[in-house]
């Protein structure tokens, strides 16, 4: 069974997990962390963060790539440049 604790750090909620390094990982991250002035979980909250970033840019990619397209036959939708000369501005303000 999993069970997990939320805890706010530095105005985060976070939860806490346990991994597991090899004794290199472990000395490199320490000299790493020690070396760019931050905690090992930071360097590791980072590492992570840059990772999923560069997932979702890919997945993004990746989608935008697979549909790109899919309306280009359709006859039974209008142009939407006809569908919105009717649409009415805002009002200034």
């Amino acid at each position: 069974m999993y069970t997990s604790d939320l805890y706010i750090i530095k105005g985060a909620c976070m939860v806490r997990t346990q991994i597991y390094l090899t004794e290199k990982e472990k000395t490199g991250l320490k000299s790493a962390a020690s070396a760019q002035g931050v905690s090992q979980s930071d360097l590791i909250r980072q590492a992570i963060d840059d990772l999923l970033a560069r997932s979702g840019e890919i997945d993004k990619d990746r989608i935008l790539d697979e549909i790109a397209g899919v309306w280009a036959n359709r006859h039974d939708i209008s142009d939407v440049r006809d569908l919105r000369t009717g649409w009415r501005r805002r009002p200034a303000r």
